[in-house]
C-alpha cells in the first residue's frame, strides 16, 4: 500500500479563459476503490491525463506506482482483437487476459474476431481484461459504462467490486454504488474525500447543504439585526458627540467636567460602534464562506404538445435487418410495440438486440410522412435496410429526437442554433440550467467535453415542442446532478417518450413501462 501525494496543483489549457485546478492538495491512497464525482467539464478526465504525465503543470504529483489508462487508443478497429491487444501491450499476457475475460462473462472467441464486429459491450469488456491483467498497476478507468446495458453494467459492477487500486469516472449511481468504498469530488470550490459510496456521500452533502442554507438564513437575519443596531449607535454616538460642543468647563457631581463626562461617553459609544461594525462584518465574512459548494440545480421546463389520437405509435409483426435478402443480419422478428399518449417507455436489452434500429425504423416512417426534420438535429442515417410489418403514426405529429451520437457536432451555439431553427434564448437559458458557463458561449462545440456535448443534444430537443420525446441513450457522459435535473422534468412535464438508456436508476425513477428486447 502506497500514497499519491498531489501538491499545489495548478493547471489551465493554453489559451484557456480559466484555470481547470488551482492550488488544489490532497492524497490518494492506492488501495482505494475510488469514485470520481463531478459536473461535466470539471475537469475529471483532464485530472487522469495529469496524472499519466500529459499535460504540463504547476506543483507537484508523487507517486511510486505506474497509472494506466481506460479507454485505449485504437488506430484500426478493423484488425482482429488479439492484434488489438498486441498494439496496446505488446509484452501482455495471453492467460491473465484470458482469465479476467472469463470473470466479465465473455467467450475467448472475441479474441478471433474484428474488433469492430465485437458489440460495446464486449469491447469494453475486453480492454478491461486486458488493463486488469497488468498487475501493479494504479488504474485510471473512465467512464466504462457508456453504451453499456444494463446487465454488462450489473456484471462489470461485480467485477470491479473484486478489485482494488483504480480511480472510476463514472455518473451512473447504481453502478457506482456497486463497486467503489471512497469518493473524490470536485466542487465548486475545493477537492475533498470521502470513505464510502455514491449514496453515503450524496446523503452526507445533502445535509451539509440543508445546514449551510439554514445558517445561511439565520446569518442574513443577523446580519440585518447588526446593521440596524449599528446604525442606532451610530446616531447616538453622533448625537453626543454633537452635545459637547459648547459646553463650559461647569462642573457636575462628583467633581467631574461635564465636557469631560460627555467626551467619555462619546468614546465609549464610539467603541461600540466600531465593535459592532466589526462584528458585523465578520458575520458577513463568515456567510461568505457558506453555500460555496452548493449545487443551484434550477427547475427545467417543457411543454409537450398533446396530439388528437390516443396512440402516437403503433409497430404489428414488424421484421428489421441490415444488408440484402440473401445475406443480411436479421436484428428482429414478430415485433410488437404500443406507445400512447402520455407513456414513457424504455426499452431495454442486451447490446445489439434492435433498441436503436426500432427507434430508426420510427424516425424513418416519420420522415416519409413528411414530419419535420429540425426537431431531429443530425443527419439521420443507418436505417435497417429492410423493414417488414406495419409501422404507423398519426398524422400531424411532431417528434422531437436527441441522439446518440454527437461526433457530428461542430461550430458554434450561435451557429448550431441557426441551422436548427432553435429560438437561441431558450437554448442558451436550457444551457445555463444545465451548468453551462456564458464562457462556454464562446467556444466551440468540438471543444466541449463529451457531457456538454451530449447537453446540447438535450437542450436541443427540449427546445423543440413536441407530441413524443424519443431519446437514444441521453445520459451517456452526463453528471449525476444534470441526471437528477432531467428526472425531475420528465416527472413534472410527464411527456410521451420512448427512451434508451442503460442508468438503472434513473429508470426505476421515470419509466411507466419497460419493454424487454
Amino acid at each position: 500500500m502506497s500514497q499519491i501525494s498531489v501538491n499545489n496543483l495548478t493547471f489551465y489549457y493554453e489559451g484557456s479563459y480559466d484555470n481547470i485546478f488551482e492550488d488544489v492538495s490532497f492524497q490518494i491512497d492506492t488501495d482505494w476503490k475510488l469514485g470520481f464525482i463531478a459536473r461535466n467539464g470539471k475537469g475529471k478526465t483532464t485530472f487522469l491525463k495529469l496524472l499519466m504525465g500529459e499535460y504540463e503543470y504547476i506543483g507537484n504529483i508523487k507517486s511510486s506506482v505506474k497509472f494506466d489508462y481506460f479507454p485505449f487508443k485504437i488506430k484500426d478497429k478493423e484488425k482482429d482483437t488479439l492484434e488489438i491487444l498486441e498494439e496496446i501491450n505488446p509484452d501482455y499476457e495471453f492467460w491473465k487476459v484470458c482469465r479476467e475475460l472469463d470473470y466479465l462473462k465473455v467467450d475467448a472467441e472475441v479474441f478471433y474476431r474484428p474488433f469492430s464486429t465485437l458489440s460495446d459491450g464486449e469491447q469494453t469488456k475486453v480492454l478491461l481484461a486486458l488493463l486488469f491483467s497488468q498487475e501493479g498497476n494504479f488504474l485510471l478507468i473512465d467512464e466504462p459504462t457508456n453504451h453499456l446495458d444494463m446487465e454488462s453494467r450489473e456484471i462489470l459492477a461485480g467485477y470491479l467490486n473484486k478489485k482494488k487500486g483504480f480511480i472510476l469516472v463514472s455518473h451512473d449511481r447504481n453502478f457506482m454504488d456497486s463497486c467503489i468504498d471512497h469518493v473524490l469530488v470536485i466542487n465548486k470550490t475545493n477537492i475533498e474525500i470521502q470513505q464510502g459510496n455514491f449514496s453515503s456521500w450524496w446523503e452526507n452533502k445533502q445535509k451539509q447543504d440543508a445546514f449551510e442554507l439554514a445558517e445561511n438564513e439565520r446569518l442574513k437575519k443577523d446580519i440585518h439585526r447588526l446593521t440596524e443596531s449599528a446604525r442606532r449607535t451610530s446616531l447616538w454616538a453622533d448625537k453626543v458627540e454633537a452635545a459637547k460642543i459648547g459646553i463650559k468647563s461647569d462642573k457636575v457631581e462628583k467633581g467631574l467636567d461635564r465636557r469631560a463626562y460627555i467626551g467619555e461617553k462619546s468614546r465609549r459609544m464610539q467603541m461600540r460602534r466600531k465593535n459592532l461594525e466589526r462584528r458585523r462584518n465578520q458575520e458577513i465574512e463568515e456567510k461568505s464562506e457558506l453555500l460555496k459548494n452548493l449545487e443551484r440545480v434550477e427547475d427545467l421546463k417543457l411543454f409537450p404538445l398533446t396530439h388528437y389520437k390516443e396512440k402516437l405509435v403503433e409497430m404489428e409483426d414488424v421484421m428489421l435487418s441490415y444488408g440484402n435478402e440473401a445475406q443480411g443480419k436479421e436484428i428482429m422478428k414478430e415485433f410488437y410495440m404500443e406507445i400512447r399518449q402520455g407513456e414513457r417507455v424504455f426499452l431495454q436489452g442486451r447490446n445489439g438486440c434492435g433498441k436503436s434500429s426500432i427507434i430508426k425504423t420510427i424516425l424513418n416512417q416519420y420522415r416519409q410522412q413528411g414530419g419535420d426534420e429540425k426537431g431531429l438535429f443530425m443527419q439521420l442515417r443507418d436505417f435497417p435496410d429492410i423493414a417488414v410489418g406495419k409501422v404507423e403514426l398519426p398524422n400531424q405529429m411532431v417528434i422531437s429526437y436527441c441522439a446518440q451520437d454527437t461526433s457530428m457536432l461542430n461550430g458554434t451555439i450561435q451557429e448550431f442554433a441557426s441551422a436548427n431553427e432553435i429560438d437561441l434564448t431558450l437554448f442558451m437559458s436550457l444551457l445555463r440550467k444545465l451548468d453551462f458557463s456564458r464562457i462556454q458561449f464562446e467556444k466551440r462545440i468540438e471543444d466541449y467535453s463529451g457531457g456538454q456535448k451530449k447537453k446540447v443534444l438535450l437542450a436541443a430537443s427540449l427546445c423543440k415542442r413536441a407530441h413524443l420525446y424519443i431519446w437514444d441513450e441521453p445520459l451517456n457522459f452526463i453528471d449525476v446532478f444534470s441526471r437528477m435535473q432531467i428526472e425531475e422534468l420528465i416527472l413534472k412535464f410527464k411527456p410521451t417518450m420512448i427512451l434508451v438508456e442503460h442508468d438503472k436508476m434513473f429508470m426505476e425513477h421515470t419509466a411507466t413501462r419497460i419493454v424487454h428486447l
